[in-house]
């Protein structure tokens, strides 16, 4: 797949670049843990070599249940990611869900990040086009992959070619997602680096009763598939203790685990690109 290379700072994405990773807690827990697994991220990809994006949500406006943990907010949530950028040298993903939100989370965020329910919601795509970032919209679970066209129509209206197109599972009956690897060429025709969720793919949505579920499980074995399809970037979420965290623990991988994930998705990866299948 030949898609088209997005710049966020330093660093590429697609094209034929290295796969990135798109890596972070779900939401800030706190700023102390928020800075502690950016500075491991950011210790891991030096060592191995990946180009890395801190990605972490000031709120989780969608959560199952009214009691759930929903984050800072946010102001506060800005001024940690803010703390991240500055101490790590990270670029910054995180979530925007209404547009009023874009000019102040842009002013932060070197990627917006349009969440799966929100990805026809046309005056949040275009205000995020607008504000010149790299925009990645996660396919919701009801679209189909060729549906995303509008969606990526609406965040280039106003010129921004700056666009990721994230796989994160379809609906498949109640409390279930399946992942359809034919989509990621489909994405990758729309002219957006291509990116896959593994966290959320393996997600069992409301699975829990008042809260998600998850099959963590699963994650190497559909990331591993996903890049011999030839994605773009990895999108993971990360904890040190999954079981404990206050969001999306049972699809969350554990950080103490990841550098050896990585060395075995990004070999499939090489190969991948080795084999110029498209």
């Amino acid at each position: 797949m030949n898609t088209r290379p997005i710049t966020i700072g330093a660093m590429r994405v697609g094209g034929g670049t290295p796969l990135a990773l798109i890596a972070g807690p779900c939401v800030i827990e706190s700023e102390r843990m928020a800075l502690s697994i950016a500075d491991r991220l950011a210790k891991l990809g030096r060592r191995l070599r990946i180009p890395i994006v801190f990605k972490a949500s000031y709120d989780k406006a969608n959560r199952t249940s009214i009691k759930s943990f929903r984050g800072p907010g946010l102001s506060a949530g800005l001024r940690i990611l803010a703390k991240v950028k500055t101490a790590t040298g990270l670029p910054i993903l995180t979530d925007v869900h209404e547009s009023w939100q874009v000019a102040e989370v842009a002013g932060i965020a070197d990627i917006l990040q349009i969440p799966a329910f929100l990805s026809r919601q046309t005056d949040l795509l275009v205000a995020a086009g607008r504000s010149g970032r790299p925009v990645n919209i996660k396919k919701a679970q009801f679209m189909a992959p060729g549906d995303m066209a509008h969606a990526v129509a609406k965040v280039r209206a106003h010129g921004n070619g700056g666009v990721l197109l994230t796989e994160r599972g379809a609906s498949f009956g109640y409390h279930n997602l399946v992942v359809d690897f034919r989509s990621f060429p489909q994405l990758a025709a729309l002219g957006a680096a291509v990116v896959f969720d593994a966290s959320h793919s393996v997600q069992l949505p409301a699975g829990a009763g008042s809260a998600s579920g998850g099959e963590r499980g699963f994650i190497p074995v559909l990331a591993r598939a996903a890049c011999a399809a030839g994605i773009d970037a990895l999108f993971l979420e990360v904890h040190p203790a999954p079981d404990r965290a206050k969001s999306d623990g049972p699809n969350s991988w554990p950080l103490s685990k990841l550098a050896g994930l990585w060395e075995s998705v990004v070999a499939v990866h090489r190969t991948a690109q080795k084999g110029k299948w498209s």
